[in-house]
């Protein structure tokens, strides 16, 4: 599951850009993740978690949703597939237990691959699963994630809330303007995946697909700020979603473009401000 500004990895039908993946996940754990947090924190302050919480967290990252909810005193598992770097940081993170609070539980597991490990008498099923990578711009991510909520299903309680995350409508998301950048370059090669529009119904036919009932939606405003341009393009370059423009052209000219894009929101202290609205959807296993 690797959709929107949180994706690592791209299919592409020619050769992938060369990047340093170790750099590029720092740059993500260090720069881009924490411009969900506020997602995160209106996610679990409405479902209540907590000591009494079984967490599964489908495309976790590096780790920072795992760590909030570990101190709330969530049990846990983060499955990480897109990319071995990001799961390593988010090893790091959770050795840092000290730092939680007192609520924080050992009972943590990180993998890069779905459990498969059925919910029985020796092991409790999932109470809340989530699935916070937003979908809503990368033609196909609908289907990968529905395809994913459904074989992670039977590991959760019957009617445990499954919470699924897209992009706002574009007027309210100032960052499409800068994603144009990458979805004009990657024009220019036919054979990469295509950026689209994100649509109103988009979570519901997934949890749908998925064999969910949706059951209650929200929406949250997430700023994507940086101290400067250079951190905004590492960030915003760390997500994956501009390799198809890399490709297609070279690292410098999509840097240049991108960065030209930032300029009507860098602000008189050089730092860039971009509001943003994201969505989340509740539905609940059968």
């Amino acid at each position: 599951m690797t959709p929107v500004l949180v994706r690592q990895h791209l299919p592409h039908a020619g050769p992938a850009p060369r990047a340093d993946l170790g750099a590029r996940a720092r740059d993500w754990s260090e720069i881009q993740e924490r411009m969900l947090v506020p997602l995160y924190e209106a996610v679990y302050e409405r479902l209540d978690v907590g000591p009494g919480t079984r967490l599964l967290s489908l495309g976790s990252g590096s780790g920072l949703a795992l760590v909030m909810a570990a101190s709330r005193g969530a049990a846990l598992t983060g499955v990480e597939s897109s990319s071995p770097a990001r799961l390593a940081l988010a090893r790091e993170r959770l050795l840092l237990r000290e730092s939680w609070g007192a609520h924080a539980r050992a009972d943590i597991r990180l993998t890069d691959r779905l459990p498969t490990d059925r919910a029985g008498a020796q092991t409790p099923p999932y109470t809340l699963v989530t699935a916070f990578e937003p979908i809503g711009r990368v033609a196909g991510d609908t289907e990968e994630l529905a395809g994913l909520l459904a074989a992670a299903t039977p590991l959760a309680r019957r009617g445990a809330p499954v919470v699924l995350a897209s992009w706002g409508p574009p007027e309210r998301c100032a960052t499409t303007a800068v994603l144009r950048v990458g979805a004009k370059a990657a024009e220019q090669d036919r054979g990469t995946v295509r950026l689209r529009p994100a649509l109103r119904d988009d979570l519901e036919d997934v949890a749908r697909r998925a064999g969910l009932r949706p059951d209650g939606s929200g929406r949250v405003a997430c700023p994507f700020g940086y101290a400067d341009v250079d951190s905004a393009l590492k960030g915003l370059l760390s997500t994956g979603l501009f390799d198809t423009a890399v490709a297609a052209t070279d690292q410098a000219q999509v840097e240049k473009e991108t960065a030209e894009a930032l300029h009507p929101y860098r602000r008189a202290d050089g730092t860039v401000w971009m509001p943003n609205v994201f969505r989340y959807l509740i539905a609940r296993t059968p």
